[in-house]
């Protein structure tokens, strides 16, 4: 297995794909504080779709959620460390995603939300980031 250089100008995103990556980015990062915020709060809506999901009902629970949330969606909005963040989001958007399975939810709307999610988490950081483009090539370099 050969090592791959990051400095390969075939891996070097051009501006308007680094463009596009920071917009997918400070979009997933917006809704992400927002959901994150909420849940400190938290909001009545999130203690009752919490209870429908059968989660705990709780302040304490959903303000957990919450910290978890900003946490990862704070380390994905770092440049240094957005590739850990991206990580760490996806593990909890699997999480978000085999909640709803297990309650039921509506499969394009609920259920497949936090793909949507990921989908976005990871594009734009391979759109932006050359370490990602070089870890994930969707075509071989010469």
């Amino acid at each position: 297995m050969s090592a791959i250089d990051v400095n390969d100008a075939a891996f070097a995103p051009g501006k308007a794909a680094r463009i596009t990556g920071l917009v997918l980015s400070g979009l997933l990062i917006t809704f992400l504080t927002f959901d994150g915020a909420i849940k400190l709060v938290p909001l009545q809506v999130v203690l009752d779709t919490s209870a429908q999901l059968g989660l705990p009902a709780d302040p304490a629970s959903a303000r957990i959620l919450g910290i978890l949330t900003l946490g990862c969606t704070l380390l994905y909005a770092i440049p240094r460390t957005a590739i850990l963040g991206a990580v760490l989001l996806t593990g909890y958007l699997g999480g978000a995603i085999a909640t709803h399975f297990s309650a039921g939810s509506p499969l394009f709307t609920h259920m497949m939300f936090g793909v949507y999610l990921g989908l976005l988490a990871w594009g734009g950081l391979w759109l932006r980031d050359v370490r990602v483009r070089a870890m994930i090539p969707f075509r071989a370099s010469s």
